[in-house]
C-alpha cells in the first residue's frame, strides 16, 4: 500500500479503526470519515498520513467533501473502503419500525452507492480498488434482523454490479462478509438478544458455538483481508463476496 491513498468510511468503529491502522502500517495514506463523536479523535492521533473528517455517508455533499479533501491533501485517490454501517433493531418483521428500516437502508445501501458514485470517478493510478463491507447476513437470512439482512444482500448486489461496470475502467470491486466480530455493533446485537434466561456471556458463548472455529472474530482479521483486496496481490479478484467467518457459512 506504499504511497497509495485510501478513503475509509465508518473509520471510527472497530473494523474501521483496525483497517486504518493496517493501511498506515503498510505505508498507505488514509482519509478517514465518520459521524461526529464516533472515534475520529483517536484516528487523528495516528500520524500525519491520515486525515479524519466528519461526514455522513447518506449525504452526497459530504461524500464530495471527503473526495475533495483526499485530493487536496494527498493529490490522488487509489482505493475506497465502504465500511460505514448500522445494525438497526432486533425486531420481528411485523413489528419492525418503518423509520428504523429506512435508516438502515440509507446508511448501509445508499451510503455504499454514493461512495461508489462519488469516489470511483476521481480515482487514479494503475491499481484501483474498492472494498464494500457486507456481512454473513448478506449470504443468508437471520431472524429479527430484516432491515440489516436486506441491506447486506443489497451491498453484495451493488458490489457485483460495480465490478462489472468498473472493469473496463480497470477498477476492481469486492465485498467482505464478516461473521460476528468483536466490535460495538456486536455488543449492541448481544444487548438486543438478552433475556431473563440469557445474559451477555451466555449469548456470546452461543454465538461462538455457531462458528466452526469456535470463536468470535477480531477486527484485525477483517482489516487484513480488506488490505489484501486493495493490494496488487489481488489484481485478478473482482466481484467476489468473501466470508471472514471461521467457516460459519460453510455448513
Amino acid at each position: 500500500m506504499a504511497g497509495r491513498t485510501v478513503i475509509v468510511s465508518g473509520a471510527g468503529g472497530g473494523i474501521g479503526t483496525a483497517t486504518v491502522e493496517k493501511l498506515l502500517a503498510e505505508g498507505g495514506r488514509v482519509v478517514a470519515s465518520d459521524l461526529p463523536g464516533l472515534g475520529l479523535s483517536q484516528i487523528e492521533s495516528l500520524g500525519d498520513q491520515v486525515v479524519a473528517i466528519e461526514a455522513d455517508v447518506t449525504s452526497s455533499a459530504d461524500w464530495e467533501r471527503v473526495r475533495d479533501t483526499a485530493l487536496d491533501k494527498f493529490g490522488a485517490i487509489n482505493g475506497l473502503i465502504n465500511n460505514a454501517g448500522v445494525e438497526g433493531s432486533m425486531t420481528p418483521i411485523f413489528e419492525y419500525p418503518e423509520d428504523v428500516f429506512d435508516q438502515v437502508q440509507a446508511v448501509n445501501v445508499k451510503g455504499v452507492f454514493l461512495g461508489l458514485k462519488t469516489i470511483v470517478p476521481a480515482m487514479t493510478g494503475e491499481h484501483r480498488s474498492v472494498v464494500n463491507v457486507a456481512s454473513v447476513a448478506g449470504l443468508g437470512g437471520a431472524s429479527n434482523l430484516s432491515a440489516y439482512v436486506a441491506s447486506k444482500h443489497a451491498v453484495i448486489g451493488l458490489t457485483k454490479t460495480a465490478a462489472i461496470e468498473f472493469a473496463p475502467l480497470g477498477v476492481r470491486c469486492n465485498a467482505v462478509c464478516p461473521a460476528p466480530i468483536r466490535t460495538r455493533m456486536m455488543d449492541s446485537l448481544i444487548d438486543g438478544m438478552k433475556s431473563d434466561e440469557l445474559d451477555s456471556a451466555a449469548i456470546e458463548a452461543l454465538i461462538a458455538a455457531s462458528i466452526p472455529l469456535g470463536r468470535i472474530g477480531d477486527a484485525d482479521e477483517v482489516a487484513a483481508l480488506m488490505t489484501f483486496l486493495l493490494s496488487d496481490a489481488a489484481s485478478f479478484i473482482s466481484g467476489a463476496a468473501i466470508p471472514v467467518d471461521g467457516a460459519m457459512k460453510a455448513r
